[in-house]
């Protein structure tokens, strides 16, 4: 399927996050080791928050491994909140409109996962966005209506309800359709100031979903790592895998759960979907 990071803190080097770890989210493009595919080469994108309130996105349709322009844009770009998805296609298009993160107003999203039968639900999932939201949609994902589900169950107001909620709506249609086991997620999103990460599946066996450990305590541990000792107090990252072997630097994101980090506070709840007539 897919990998994912979400970084926030202090501004950093994007080729710290992309290239630099022993495990980095271009060598997992490639050499995936908890991915359900090993390679992820259709495709990436990054986000990242600068002097405006929308964020700047980069899409290829290349495999990270071999994209010059990365390597050029993440040697000259730093930012204090990183969004970076490798994709793995379960289907739909190679094309740049299908690359994570996806974007609207101030908010990023994306997701590793899919929707089950996506192409016998589509329709009604699709009918179900508000339709002031419809016209934003630019691509053919399940990932991007899964995002606009939950823009409108009230993402920007509840993003830890509205999610549960467009959760609730995808099983239910799936269900109606036949389908036993309609999602399969590890989803962040995040409006610029706050990330929320989920992990969940209808089946009970999610994707695999990291949260990094404390920086001062690891800074006590590892005194000669250099990029510890470069990074602020209040620095988090949420990822697919971890970016390395420094040991107690990770921490497993237990199975349907939800990651709320806000500034140096990282917050973990239970999560489950909500009736679809909760929206």
């Amino acid at each position: 399927m897919c990998r994912w990071l979400a970084y926030s803190g202090s501004p950093v080097s994007i080729e710290d996050l992309l290239y630099k770890p022993a495990n980095s989210l271009v060598v997992q493009s490639r050499h995936s080791r908890l991915g359900a595919e090993t390679v992820n080469g259709d495709g990436f994108g990054i986000g990242w928050y600068g002097s405006h309130a929308t964020p700047g996105i980069y899409h290829s349709i290349e495999p990270a491994w071999n994209d010059r322009n990365l390597r050029e844009l993440s040697a000259q770009a730093s930012a204090g909140r990183v969004f970076a998805h490798i994709r793995a296609s379960t289907g739909s298009a190679i094309q740049q409109s299908n690359c994570h993160p996806f974007r609207y107003e101030n908010w990023l999203w994306m997701h590793n996962g899919s929707i089950a039968d996506f192409s016998l639900v589509k329709r009604d999932l699709v009918m179900a966005v508000d339709p002031s939201l419809y016209p934003d949609i630019e691509g053919s994902t399940d990932s991007e209506t899964f995002f606009f589900l939950a823009l409108t169950f009230g993402l920007a107001e509840d993003p830890r309800a509205a999610v549960a909620r467009a959760v609730g709506f995808i099983e239910e249609t799936g269900r109606n359709h036949g389908v036993q086991f309609p999602l399969q997620m590890t989803v962040a999103t995040t409006d610029g100031d706050t990330t929320w990460a989920f992990r969940y599946s209808s089946e009970g066996r999610s994707r695999s979903l990291f949260r990094s450990t404390d920086v001062s305590t690891l800074r006590h541990q590892y005194p000669d790592n250099p990029l510890l000792h470069d990074l602020s107090d209040d620095a988090r990252l949420v990822v697919s895998e971890p970016l390395g072997d420094l040991r107690g630097a990770w921490e497993e994101v237990p199975e349907s759960s939800s990651v709320v980090v806000r500034g140096g506070r990282v917050d973990l709840h239970e999560f489950a979907p909500a009736a679809a007539t909760a929206a």
